[in-house]
């Protein structure tokens, strides 16, 4: 891993003291994972969800890899920003650097991330497509027998993707193209 997308490196500038957001668009929102003291639905603006990753590991194996979502660029995104105490920050980050920092897949970054509430930066991690694992262009049939039938550590990759639509429509937030592949996948869940 490139040390400018180390742990260290992203809490260089961090005080200690202040809490800290980590934005969610695709599995942390229904399962997190850390201690987070509040949630806030947000949108980053400059980048969309999408199934856009092979997943080895969560979702799928090498033999039958999985999808897994992304921030694409282009567009805007909306998800849930988790604000992380400041005394759960060491061990909050470093699950999500095991959890999140596997195959190089995301960069981490500093992001605004924009609510009722206001703006908050926020942690944010996006899509690198240099990355080995970078989907690109996938047909609509490949696209669906890999979410039909990939399973990894973390589960099966249709549970992934129908967890993540329910999890986003009980939040108030609408992803049409998530929602229109869900309802395609309809008969297999």
């Amino acid at each position: 891993m490139p040390e400018h997308d180390s742990l260290d490196s992203v809490l260089r500038h961090w005080n200690g003291t202040d809490d800290l957001w980590v934005f969610a668009y695709g599995s942390l929102i229904w399962r997190p994972g850390f201690a987070w003291q509040e949630r806030r639905i947000t949108t980053v603006k400059g980048y969309h969800r999408s199934l856009c990753l092979w997943s080895h590991h969560h979702r799928g194996s090498r033999e039958t890899p999985g999808l897994v979502f992304g921030l694409d660029r282009g567009g805007c995104c909306r998800g849930v920003a988790f604000r992380v105490a400041a005394a759960d920050v060491p061990v909050a980050f470093a699950a999500l650097w095991e959890r999140e920092m596997i195959d190089g897949a995301y960069t981490p970054r500093w992001l605004n991330c924009h609510g009722d509430a206001g703006c908050v930066s926020g942690l944010v991690f996006v899509l690198n497509r240099g990355c080995a694992n970078y989907a690109g262009e996938l047909t609509e049939e490949s696209r669906m027998a890999a979410i039909r039938t990939a399973v990894g550590r973390s589960g099966a990759c249709l549970e992934y993707v129908v967890e993540t639509d329910k999890a986003l429509r009980a939040n108030g937030i609408e992803d049409c193209r998530l929602g229109a592949l869900v309802r395609r996948l309809a008969p297999a869940c």
